[in-house]
């Protein structure tokens, strides 16, 4: 093949931004047959120019300032690897309004800039590729978008962040407490210095925003995120969990419902038979039930280097074959055509319905139970498990319950009632239940 090669700017050599090389080096033959040209990185950016990499640099023009290739290198497409919404949305925007395609595995851009940057693109025509922004080598976004073009997705759930799904899997096999699976995930390199993101649940927000607006067609807004992280699950949870059938999960669950669209994220009781619970490490998986196929799953590696690099590239791949081509020819960014993404009700948390799991530690004496039961009862949520452990040496005992599927508010209103019995301490626990 004699076609002059595919330019990339590469903005970011960090552990993606070398995995892209790596790949595009790897695998030159193979993307050449797919692409009908050569696809090489002619420029690329790094704080650091002079710091020595794993991949071979040969041929490619390194320079410290980003906005050098966004807004002036004889480049086809940018490839944006550095995170953050500042810089960052300042680059995409700068190479969009040149003309160029940007691919991008920048989710916290997308999710909270996303629809400025998809305006900008529509306005000069041209792709923004954004697969690695969710699950890193799962091809989530392109199922969607165009897998399931024929289905109304219904719901989709998602455990979508390898460094909660890591302390989860630890606490639950060797019994840690959070604190010491969080320093054992940051040891490995599975968490930052600085985890708040991930175990909060903001980098899964993120992803999931993405993965809502191009199921529903509806924009990105990420402030509509009900978020909650995983700090609160404790290792005697995780037992009782265990102990009446179901594993602890953390998604991300998005859901159609008569009175509005649920978007949720936190930490989740999954019964212990579901392909879900079983996926565990860093490993991601996200659910899709569409009314035509049903229920359907997408499972692998959600990060690292290499595996993110290949939803870049396959990015990249895609923008080279609709070059030349008229924008609207090419699938809509958020799946729907432009003037078919509309704002959709979003469902207050306190309206979500679901069933749900409750720890007591309560006094050890008589009548307990009874009352425990009794106050559901008044507000009209049945028990479907119940697990009481009588206490050793002078502590508490512990009641914890399954509820049926409930309102959110009525159940804090339960709880609430609860917490004023005299017996019952103040640290419970609670988590919502999922039986997919």
């Amino acid at each position: 093949m004699s076609a002059a090669p595919l330019k990339i700017g590469l903005l970011g050599l960090g552990t993606v931004g070398q995995g892209v090389i790596r790949v595009l080096q790897r695998n030159a033959d193979e993307i050449t047959r797919r692409v009908g040209r050569p696809v090489v990185v002619t420029h690329a950016s790094a704080r650091d120019t002079s710091k020595a990499r794993e991949v071979s640099l040969d041929g490619i023009t390194i320079v410290a300032d980003p906005m050098q290739i966004a807004a002036g290198a004889d480049v086809d497409v940018v490839v944006e690897l550095i995170g953050g919404t500042t810089t960052a949305r300042d680059l995409v925007l700068a190479a969009i309004a040149r003309g160029k395609p940007v691919v991008t595995a920048n989710k916290a851009l997308l999710a909270l800039k996303g629809n400025d940057v998809f305006g900008a693109a529509r306005e000069q025509g041209v792709m923004v590729g954004f697969e690695a922004s969710v699950a890193g080598g799962i091809p989530v976004i392109k199922a969607i978008r165009e897998g399931l073009a024929g289905n109304r997705i219904e719901a989709l759930a998602g455990i979508i962040n390898g460094t909660c799904n890591y302390i989860l899997t630890q606490m639950t096999e060797k019994g840690q407490a959070f604190a010491d699976a969080l320093a054992d995930a940051q040891r490995l390199g599975y968490a930052e210095a600085d985890p708040t993101f991930d175990v909060e649940g903001v980098d899964a927000a993120h992803k999931l925003t993405i993965l809502a607006s191009i199921a529903f067609g509806m924009p990105l807004n990420f402030d509509a995120v009900a978020v909650e992280g995983i700090t609160r699950v404790t290792p005697q949870d995780i037992k009782i969990a265990q102990a009446l059938g179901y594993r602890i999960k953390h998604l991300g669950i998005a859901k159609r419902t008569p009175d509005g669209v649920e978007l949720r994220v936190h930490a989740t009781l999954i019964p212990e038979d579901k392909l879900i619970a079983k996926v565990d490490g860093v490993l991601n998986t996200v659910l899709l039930q569409g009314d035509a196929v049903g229920q359907m799953g997408l499972y692998g590696r959600g990060a690292g280097g290499d595996a993110t690099a290949s939803a870049v590239v396959a990015d990249i791949v895609d923008v080279a074959r609709s070059l030349g081509s008229e924008a609207r020819h090419h699938v809509p960014a958020l799946a729907f055509q432009p003037d078919a993404v509309v704002e959709l009700p979003i469902l207050p948390l306190e309206q979500v319905s679901s069933a749900h799991y409750l720890r007591l530690n309560v006094a050890d004496q008589a009548g307990v139970l009874k009352a425990v039961t009794g106050i559901l009862a008044e507000f009209d949520i049945s028990i479907e498990a119940i697990l009481q452990k009588e206490p050793r040496g002078g502590d508490d005992a512990t009641v914890a319950v399954i509820t049926s599927v409930v309102t959110e508010a009525r159940f804090v209103d339960a709880v609430s009632r609860l917490l004023a019995l005299p017996f019952v301490r103040e640290d419970i626990s609670r988590f919502r239940v999922e039986h997919f």
